[in-house]
């Protein structure tokens, strides 16, 4: 693993007391000799939850279509990312930058759930029965391969002519 694509427990320990003196992101990356990506993730977390960022991780949680609207909503209003998550208890405030841009540009569809892994077969469904025009192209192709298997016969059987 790449050392400056992660940070250490003595690393973030660093990163929040820069952070609670006043330091930016920036010069706790360069000071620290670690991403700016990583230390923005920390920043954030930090920004949420103060000095508990070095504790608790964010777990992925499962949000309803309810709460993502209501957060959606309330942004377009006006209110910021930074307060929204810390109401709603939000991991990042770029989730709320996500569910807007889904919103955006899928509408409230894109908000609600999705299942995940291979759909499942419909048990309502008739199974074996075929469309008249599936019904018919299955004919047609059993047709042409009987076709060209007799012409194929009739070839060999014929008295080869000099």
């Amino acid at each position: 693993m790449d050392a400056r694509r992660s940070m250490c427990e003595q690393q973030r320990a660093a990163a929040v007391a820069l952070f609670e003196t006043g330091h930016g992101r920036h010069v706790v990356a360069s000071r620290l000799g670690v991403s700016p990506d990583v230390v923005k993730t920390l920043h954030d977390r930090w920004r949420l939850s103060g000095r508990d960022a070095l504790v608790t991780k964010p777990t992925r949680r499962a949000f309803s279509f309810a709460i993502k609207q209501e957060v959606v909503q309330r942004f377009l209003a006006g209110e910021t990312k930074l307060a929204l998550a810390r109401e709603y208890e939000l991991s990042s405030p770029q989730l709320v930058g996500h569910w807007v841009r889904t919103y955006r540009r899928e509408g409230e569809e894109g908000l609600r759930p999705k299942r995940r892994g291979r759909p499942r077969i419909d048990p309502a469904a008739p199974v074996g029965e075929l469309t008249e025009l599936e019904q018919l192209r299955q004919e047609n192709l059993r047709l042409r391969a009987e076709n060209a298997y007799l012409g194929t016969l009739q070839a060999l059987m014929a008295p080869k002519r000099r």
